[in-house]
Formats: structure tokens, C-alpha cells, sequence
């Protein structure tokens, strides 16, 4: 774990004011060609480490999800993205790791562990893969577990209108209108001191998709009142 740790605290990833550049850079264009807009990011945590749990429709999703704090964003990709140079230099760029796929979810989820006892904030799309529709799917617990095991609290949040710029399978960007709307922090209950029961996970994971459908079911309203009628 403390090589992990090493490789992902910040070894060899670009510096935090190129990371501010290319950020600056991708949130602006997801506002001009998206439309996007920002609700509730003053409830994202100013210091310390925590999760990050969008919905997740698109691939447009992982730069969004960057809009929701000037801080350096942590998240884990498919690792055949860092094959194609330009993608995977963004990625890197914006905090990005690559893992295997196929490979022990339990190996994904101590990185993802390492990233937050460094004390950076990591992003998790608790649905897994990208999923359609308005209603949030049955969650992975991989959040709460690695919540519980960093001690971190878990923001959710929930992404609309990215389905329609840029459906799964689809290779172009369109435009349209997306919001990013950011709930409360949910805050780890006490578990006394033992190790976090399945039941503690299936608890957390639980309280988290009736979070995130309460933002979702936001954020499609947002997206709603501002296409044109």
C-alpha cells in the first residue's frame, strides 16, 4: 500500500497550477459548448480529502465533474484511455489514474483508498459503467467502502443533459444544456471503533442513490427550464 500510496500521492503527476490551466481550460469549454452550469458548489468540502459520487450518462461526465471544485479532482479511467496520447495526457493532466480492466476490483479500490489518505479528494461513479435514463441505478458500494476505510465523507452529485451531448457509443460532442448540481456532504455514521459490516456499506450506499436521485431529479429540472420551448 505505501508504494501505491507513492505512485499516486503526486509522483509524476503535472504540477497543481498546470492542473488549474487545463481545468480553467476544459470548464470553459464545457460552459460555452454545453451550457453548463454549477449548482451548489460551496457545499463541496474547502480542505481535506473526500468522494466525489456523480451520476454518470456520458463520457462528457469526467470533465464536468471537474467544475465542482478549483481543487485537484482524483478519478480512476479504463486504462486503454491512456493509450491514445492526447486523451491520456488530459487525463493525467486533470488528476487522472489509469487501472486495468478485468483486474481485482479490490486492487482499484486500495488506490482509489491511497488517493484519499493523501489527502486528495477523489471522484467515484457509484453506478460503475454509464447507465440512461432518469432514475439512478442500483449503486457499487466501492464508495462507501472506501469511504469507510479513509474516514472521508462522500459528496454526491448529479449530472444532466450530458446524456444528450454525448450518448454512450456516440463518438461527437453535440451541444446542448448540462448542470452539475452538488448536494450536502454525508457524513460517516460511527461504527464504534470495528471494521464497517456489510450492513454498514449497504446502509451508506442506500442513503447515497436517494441523494443522488434527489439531485438528479434537480438537475433534469434545471436542464429542462433552460432548453428553448
Amino acid at each position: 500500500m505505501a508504494a501505491v500510496r507513492s505512485s499516486l500521492a503526486g509522483g509524476g503527476l503535472p504540477s497543481r497550477a498546470f492542473y488549474r490551466v487545463v481545468r480553467g481550460l476544459v470548464v470553459a469549454l464545457c460552459r460555452m459548448w454545453l451550457g453548463l452550469t454549477v449548482h451548489g458548489s460551496e457545499r463541496v468540502p474547502s480542505s481535506g480529502a473526500f468522494i466525489v459520487a456523480p451520476t454518470h450518462r456520458s463520457a462528457m461526465d469526467i470533465p464536468i465533474a471537474a467544475a465542482a471544485s478549483t481543487r485537484r479532482l482524483r478519478f480512476m479511467g479504463k486504462d486503454s484511455l491512456w493509450r491514445r496520447r492526447p486523451i491520456g495526457a488530459v487525463l493525467s493532466a486533470l488528476g487522472g489514474f489509469p487501472v486495468t480492466r478485468g483486474s481485482a476490483d479490490l486492487e482499484a479500490l486500495k488506490r482509489c483508498v491511497a488517493v484519499l489518505t493523501s489527502g486528495e479528494p477523489l471522484v467515484l461513479f457509484p453506478e460503475g459503467t454509464r447507465q440512461a435514463g432518469p432514475t439512478v441505478h442500483p449503486l457499487f458500494d466501492g464508495a462507501a467502502f472506501v469511504a469507510f476505510k479513509a474516514g472521508v465523507p462522500i459528496v454526491p452529485a448529479a449530472i444532466a443533459g450530458s446524456e444528450v451531448a454525448m450518448a454512450k457509443g456516440r463518438r461527437s460532442i453535440g451541444r446542448g444544456r448540462c448542470a452539475l448540481v452538488i448536494g450536502e456532504p454525508i457524513h460517516l455514521p460511527a461504527v464504534s471503533g470495528r471494521r464497517a459490516s456489510r450492513e454498514d456499506l449497504a446502509a451508506l450506499t442506500e442513503v447515497l442513490r436517494d441523494r443522488m436521485q434527489q439531485l438528479l431529479d434537480e438537475a433534469n429540472a434545471i436542464v429542462g427550464a433552460q432548453r428553448p420551448r
